[in-house]
């Protein structure tokens, strides 16, 4: 296949550009290194140090099977995202580029509407040259858990079935979204399940969990290919953040009273999950939701799953429970479906001691890069 890989320099979408390059397919990466602006506008970085695109682009092309291609292109200038899809001609179209952190998007109002933007021009932008210029490519969009929140009832893969005053709908699922960024995600939703509606376009909606994990096959093959490694209080998740504290010898910070539950999954998955999706695409018309995650943990569970790693390493990771800065339940029901993908043939790594192990190690490994004074939150929901 023909495959564009939209923020494909990102920590997602790098992978599964390497990915899908050594499974045979043509891939072009297209991204405008926003996310590398963002590290710089912050005065953090990825605690392993990444090449340049071009660089990493050139690595490589010496071990990918197909075509491989990079684009610097931003998705809010239409005509130069139209022209790199008409040159291309994807048969499908992975869209990874959007602003991904939900702290992020709470720093200030200008930060808020830069996400929303950022986010939702991009999308609409990419809707409209698909109607236009490639009809039958297949959109495969990643979209997040959060924006379904924190419901008292389970959480169905995008749709539910309703029965009110004696008729019945299968309608989508009712979204509460937390933040901003989450927000943003929400109206894509809408925007895209409006344009298969409308258009006759196919897509899939992939609602991924937290990602943990580093590296693939494919990232450790060259150090130049090695992916980014996000810790800091704006866009390092959970169990990344847990380890490299716990390599630092800085208590594990746990908001609040750690109960928050979500849906975790390992980027080994995240990878494959992209690959179900383009091998099974969504039919003309059809707007379709994957959750994907494999596993839901605690906040709390996950932090002292890496106290009892990093004690058998000889570490001894404190566990810390601060004010929680964001708005949010600390005690809730969580039950999310999730077999879609599972039935399309994804096996999940499910989350063990050696997991946790080798990210810890991977740490350790880049223990004096650890930025200890962005680690702590400071942005805050209320």
């Amino acid at each position: 296949m023909r495959i564009l890989i939209t923020g494909g320099d990102g920590f997602c979408g790098w992978p599964t550009a390497l990915y899908l390059s050594r499974k045979g397919h043509d891939i072009a990466i297209l991204d405008n290194q926003l996310r590398r602006e963002w590290d710089r506008e912050l005065g953090i970085e990825s605690l392993a140090p990444i090449a340049s695109m071009d660089e990493r682009t050139h690595e490589w092309q010496k071990h990918a099977k197909g075509s491989f291609t990079a684009y610097s292109v931003d998705m809010r200038d239409y005509d130069a995202l139209a022209r790199t899809v008409a040159q291309f001609v994807p048969d499908a179209i992975v869209h990874f580029a959007e602003q991904r952190s939900a702290p992020y998007s709470m720093i200030d109002r200008e930060h808020a509407v830069f996400t929303q933007t950022n986010n939702i021009v991009g999308t609409l932008n990419l809707l409209y040259i698909m109607k236009e210029i490639v009809p039958d490519c297949h959109l495969i969009k990643l979209g997040t858990m959060g924006e379904y929140g924190t419901p008292n009832i389970d959480i169905e893969e995008g749709y539910i079935k309703i029965a009110y005053k004696g008729r019945e709908d299968t309608l989508p699922y009712p979204k509460q979204p937390p933040s901003m960024y989450h927000l943003s995600k929400v109206h894509d939703s809408h925007n895209i399940m409006f344009s298969c509606k409308s258009w006759n376009l196919r897509a899939t909606d992939l609602n991924q969990g937290v990602v943990y994990g580093i590296q693939t096959d494919e990232t450790r093959m060259h150090p130049v290919l090695v992916n980014r490694f996000d810790y800091d209080q704006i866009f390092g998740t959970a169990l990344n953040r847990f380890c490299v504290e716990a390599a630092a010898d800085h208590p594990l910070t746990v908001y609040g009273s750690g109960g928050q539950t979500r849906g975790f999954i390992n980027l080994l998955d995240t990878v494959r999950c992209i690959e179900l999706a383009a091998q099974n695409p969504a039919a003309p018309g059809e707007f379709r939701v994957f959750n994907q995650f494999t596993q839901e943990f605690s906040v709390s569970a996950l932090a002292t799953k890496v106290h009892q790693v990093a004690g058998d390493l000889g570490i001894s990771a404190e566990i810390s429970h601060l004010r929680n800065p964001r708005v949010e339940s600390e005690k809730h029901y969580y039950h999310a479906a999730n077999t879609k993908l599972l039935d399309l043939g994804l096996t999940p790594h499910l989350l063990t001691d050696e997991t946790i192990r080798e990210i810890i190690k991977l740490a350790l490994q880049y223990k004096d890069n650890i930025q200890l004074d962005h680690i702590m939150p400071t942005v805050t929901w209320s």
